[in-house]
């Protein structure tokens, strides 16, 4: 079950977890085991985040839920919701109970909120750093000494064995550790091996120079006496390994830290107006149906609808598109979007975890939780791995003892395969590459919601493109303008561009705007006076033009009989034809009598066209769907390079859910990208569904994957960034079982000094996470 769908189940719910400990896949892997175990529970857990989120019955608590984790042995912490959304009274806002929590003025990601804090668990670079550092110091000189005879002196290998001694205890403690708790729940994970190859090591060559304290008398004495001290090797591989478990908590901390400025992107402060006064409090503490003030240059604190004021608003910090949006009373704006321009009052909406910046916050995390099924093939491999190893390195050991007699090389052929099998790699290959390429998603505004969508997007072959708001902006703009009875053009579009720049009506707006767009030297339209409207019929005024005042009526057929000018059949006709041609055809009339028709259509996006294009470059068949008449849908499809037989129109909602039943059932794996209400239903009943993010809450929530800007090519750019991010994690797949199939047989052989297999052991992890990190350039 999905986490998605989990939030659907009446007796179920949904608890998130902080685990601290776990160290491999191997350690993941027994995690969910064990909660699995407990009935009705499905647990998904990731690495990189050491987090958990848990499906959980109602017969099941959360105290059971974190301490079948901590007996696992890992420490388990319940993420706590945010507190309920109350505001302290101004003056006593410092020690109001209950509000400890706001004062750190942080929007939507305070202590409570779990959403930056639990990717700072586990062994973090802090942490390793230090002991790293120890590690170099101290097996710099041991190795020296050990490897090169012009450097070793009396005695040398009671001063190597106490220089190793804090490399291998203090320094390895985080290998050690993990592998203790996991032996005492019989179980074994890549610490298992790294703790047993480093002991063994340095036990082994303790017993040795204690066997033989004369051994290293003198310079050169332990290689003439067919013993051997590996101190150096104990010291080197734990080196090698601190420095690939550093670099991987880099990586891990660099992968997150999209997630993290994502939610940093809120502001940190609002302005409120009550009783007429202006008030700053923080964000965090804004209620819903709170008022506050927007100036220009600030963010706006939270998601809401504008109540006085007009301007353009940048929000590309959420959309990831450069041209601000222009906004007024009534609109809807987003909390972390920047005012530019002119001062706003927005009531709030939206608050904390409400918020479209807090709701995209969850979607990352989610997915980053989540598992595809490429993720739990690594995780069975890696379980079963380990014990594999572990008697591979004892047969290793036998059978050189039992050919050759040598201990020596019977225990460095075994400790080398201990070294080169640890499958770091194999733990870090899609988890890195998952966090990585989703939390660059959520810079450009794409959202996937699970990791399931990046095996959705390699299979889909159809698209379903709803037309308006997908396709098109959804916004009417004059095309052309048809002149009657000796009037021209021009002239018939200024004034019914000064009638209509009185009205606030869309349709209005896209006329006056037409008419100041053709006047010359971008003058200002003719003054109208008289001015009057009827809603869903039409306005009428008088308009000074050329020295002479007009009687101007601009609107439907009835509105320009009702006020008594009569249309002749062959004007009907004119009208008809705009009409069929998927056009909104306007009238207007002068001084009594029909002067022309202004055309009008929903302006294509500037992009869609080059996007459909990439689409089918992608082996992607796109489709338009559409509830609008053929003529409109075929006018559509034509200028977007979409074939007649590819389009289906005058839909209803429920055809356009019957559409993708037939295109599955006919074979396809089908997408679907839209952005209403009425596109739910099949969002959620495609393969893969795909939101615009200009869209409703309704279409987001039963989609898949959100693309936070209106602009197909984003749409593209998701496809594109979720079929990367997936060949990405399998490329770390096949490096991390390339090292391991090679060179475990390799070790086996005793072809491979076992500071040789350290190294390559890390490097390889170092690979996969250098592989992840380039998906941070997607785009670019």
């Amino acid at each position: 079950m999905s986490n998605q769908e989990s939030f659907n189940q009446p007796a179920q719910r949904v608890i998130e977890l902080d685990i601290e400990g776990m160290t491999c896949a191997s350690c993941v892997n027994r995690v969910e085991r064990k909660l699995g175990k407990l009935e009705g529970v499905e647990a998904s857990v990731n690495l990189p985040l050491e987090s958990a989120y848990v499906t959980v019955p109602s017969t099941v608590t959360d105290q059971q839920i974190v301490d079948t984790v901590n007996a696992t042995g890992y420490k388990a912490t319940l993420r706590q919701a945010p507190a309920p959304h109350t505001r302290p009274v101004a003056s006593d806002t410092a020690n109001s109970p209950g509000h400890e929590h706001h004062h750190d003025a942080e929007p939507m990601h305070d202590e409570h909120s779990g959403h930056e804090n639990h990717m700072d668990h586990g062994p973090s670079a802090s942490t390793l750093r230090p002991r790293l550092i120890l590690a170099a110091i101290l097996t710099v000189p041991v190795f020296a000494i050990s490897m090169i005879p012009a450097l070793q002196f009396a005695n040398w290998g009671w001063v190597v064995g106490a220089l190793a001694l804090p490399v291998v205890s203090w320094a390895a403690w985080p290998f050690h550790r993990a592998a203790a708790i996991n032996a005492r729940h019989l179980a074994s994970t890549m610490d298992t091996l790294v703790s047993i190859g480093v002991i063994a090591a340095y036990v082994y060559s303790a017993w040795q120079l204690f066997a033989d304290p004369r051994m290293t008398e003198h310079p050169g004495m332990e290689s003439m006496s067919g013993s051997g001290l590996y101190f150096e090797v104990a010291a080197v591989v734990t080196t090698f390994l601190l420095l690939g478990r550093y670099l991987e908590a880099n990586a891990k901390a660099k992968a997150g830290n999209a997630l993290k400025a994502l939610l940093n992107l809120g502001a940190k402060d609002a302005t409120i107006l009550e009783g007429g006064v202006e008030r700053k409090i923080p964000a965090d503490q804004l209620l819903v149906n709170d008022v506050f003030v927007v100036r220009p240059g600030e963010k706006i604190a939270t998601d809401g609808l504008v109540v006085d004021g007009a301007s353009a608003v940048d929000a590309s910090l959420v959309t990831g598109e450069s041209v601000p949006v222009e906004v007024g009373t009534g609109s809807a704006v987003t909390g972390a979007t920047i005012n530019t321009s002119g001062r706003l009052l927005v009531r709030a909406t939206r608050v904390g975890s409400d918020t479209t910046l807090a709701q995209m916050g969850r979607l990352v995390s989610q997915a980053q939780t989540g598992k595809a099924p490429i993720a739990r093939l690594a995780d069975r491999i890696s379980s079963v791995f380990v014990p594999i190893v572990l008697v591979i390195a004892l047969a290793t050991f036998l059978l050189w003892l039992f050919i050759s007699g040598d201990l020596n090389g019977a225990f460095t052929a075994a400790v080398a395969v201990l070294v080169i099998a640890c499958p770091c790699a194999l733990g870090l290959a899609t988890p890195v590459g998952l966090l990585t390429g989703t939390g660059r998603g959520a810079q450009l505004g794409i959202l996937i919601k699970g990791p399931q969508v990046l095996e959705d997007t390699r299979h889909v072959d159809t698209i379903l493109l709803d037309k308006t708001g997908t396709v098109t902006s959804g916004k009417l703009a004059v095309d052309h303008t048809v002149a009657l009875n000796g009037h021209s053009p021009a002239a018939v579009l200024t004034l019914a561009g000064a009638v209509e720049s009185a009205s606030e009506h869309p349709i209005a707006h896209a006329i006056a705007a037409a008419a100041k767009d053709a006047m010359p030297d971008a003058g200002t339209l003719p003054a109208v006076e008289g001015f009057s409207s009827a809603p869903g019929g039409g306005v009428q005024g008088r308009v000074v033009l050329d020295g002479s005042s007009k009687a101007v009526v601009v609107g439907r057929s009835g509105w320009l009989e009702e006020n008594g000018i009569s249309l002749e059949a062959g004007h009907r006709e004119i009208l008809a034809a705009q009409e069929n041609g998927g056009a909104t055809a306007i009238w207007v009339a002068v001084d009594g009598a029909p002067a022309g028709i202004v055309s009008l259509s929903d302006t294509i996006k500037p992009g869609s066209a080059a996007a459909i294009q990439k689409l089918k470059g992608l082996g992607i068949r796109p489709i338009l769907l559409t509830g609008d008449n053929a003529a409109v849908a075929a006018q559509v499809a034509a200028a977007v390079g979409i074939p007649p037989e590819d389009v289906f129109a005058g839909v209803l909602p429920e055809g356009k859910v019957e559409a993708v039943r037939k295109l599955q059932a006919s074979g396809a794996t089908v997408a679907m990208a839209g952005d209403g209400v009425n596109d739910a239903a099949a969002l959620a009943q495609s393969d893969l569904g795909i939101a615009m993010g200009s869209g409703t809450d309704v279409a987001i929530e039963a989609s898949d994957l959100t693309v936070m800007g209106s602009d197909l090519g984003q749409l593209v750019q998701a496809i594109e960034l979720s079929r990367k991010t997936l060949s990405t994690i399998k490329t770390n797949l096949f490096w991390a079982f390339f090292y391991n199939a090679i060179g475990i047989p390799v070790a086996a052989l005793g072809l491979l000094n076992p500071m040789i297999a350290g190294a390559a052991m890390a490097a390889s992890s170092v690979l996969v996470v250098a592989n992840s990190l380039r998906l941070r350039s997607f785009g670019k």
